[in-house]
């Protein structure tokens, strides 16, 4: 199996024991308080009945993840529902795995013995910040031993841990970004979500940013340091999901969006800003470089923004080479009086 596709199940907003100051759900899933009640067992089974008539399922992993709230915050009745029929969907071979995303002062022993019980693969932790300033300012105010202890616990139970990180938020700075990342790396998570605040419309946030209180980062702010982000987490051989929230019919710019670094190929644009770094490095003035045709979003991604930076300063040749194979990225020397191919 060498594709992978998600089932996403997204659970309003109720699970949630507090209002973030950033967050407005309902707005992110497309979904309100109300619709809590139609999510049920039986709309988990229609829903992977659903996905699965467009799934080649000899070769692809296939996953249910349940998105949207606190899920271990719900009522346990509700978890247990929802949890018992992606459980028998992976008894009968339908999917491979089980995803869920909480808080981390919301994960006990008690909490992983249950999971346990449904074969949970996965729990991500929607830790956002390791700065208790920020985390204060965000209404967010748990104490970051809950974080260390929640990420020690889904290792105990033999579940991948994912960490969810927040860059931006009130009270935050680049360094406390880069700070609270080197703090949750030595919790050795599996894989790691970026996000860049946003202000959306219908919260806390959204008066603070009208009333001038909160400046969010700029594009370019938000994408060098989710940049050095994504690059530290590969050094650690932690896998980058996401880096930036996904584009809905709610959440795009103009939308639900009053302010904040938006853009729907934001990973895109931070895969870019570090290839630039790359070449900068390069001790010569010209240079070759030899890409895939599939990655050269990472070249060219906002308009070549990044990419004409470098040609200001260096002379470089492009060679594409027409291959769907991914990583194919090398940059040499080149002689003197090479010309520059866009």
């Amino acid at each position: 199996m060498n594709r992978h596709r998600i089932i996403p199940i997204f659970i309003p907003h109720v699970g949630c024991p507090h209002d973030c100051i950033f967050c407005n759900q309902a707005k992110i899933t497309g979904q309100l308080r109300e619709d809590y009640n139609k999510i049920t067992g039986k709309f988990v089974e229609e829903t992977i009945d659903a996905y699965l008539e467009t799934i080649d399922r000899d070769q692809t992993t296939v996953e249910v993840s349940f998105f949207g709230g606190t899920f271990t915050a719900i009522e346990l009745r509700k978890q247990q529902e929802l949890l018992e029929a992606a459980h028998q969907a992976k008894l009968c071979g339908k999917v491979d795995k089980i995803r869920l995303s909480t808080r981390p002062d919301y994960i006990d022993l008690a909490t992983m013995k249950h999971l346990s019980r449904y074969t949970v693969d996965v729990v991500e932790l929607g830790i956002q910040s390791m700065d208790e300033e920020v985390l204060l300012a965000s209404n967010r105010a748990y104490p970051k031993k809950s974080v260390k202890l929640a990420s020690e616990l889904v290792k105990k139970f033999g579940m991948s841990l994912g960490h969810q990180l927040m860059l931006g938020l009130p009270s935050d700075s680049k360094e406390k970004d880069l700070k609270s990342l080197e703090e949750v790396l030595l919790l050795k998570p599996d894989m790691m979500r970026i996000y860049p605040a946003l202000v959306l419309k219908d919260t806390e946030m959204a008066e603070l940013y009208k009333e001038g209180l909160y400046v969010p980062y700029t594009l370019e702010e938000a994408v060098e340091t989710a940049a050095l982000m994504m690059k530290r987490c590969r050094e650690e051989n932690v896998l980058v999901i996401r880096a930036g929230l996904q584009t809905t019919e709610e959440i795009n710019e103009g939308g639900e969006i009053l302010a904040g670094p938006f853009h729907p190929a934001f990973r895109e644009l931070c895969e870019s800003y570090l290839l630039m770094k790359r070449i900068l490095e390069k001790l010569e003035e010209s240079l070759e470089i030899t890409i895939g045709e599939r990655d050269l979003s990472k070249l060219y991604a906002g308009k070549k923004k990044y990419f004409r930076e470098v040609q200001e300063k260096k002379k470089v040749k492009v060679t594409i080479v027409p291959d769907k194979v991914e990583d194919i990225i090398e940059i040499r020397p080149l002689g003197k009086g090479c010309s520059t191919c866009i």
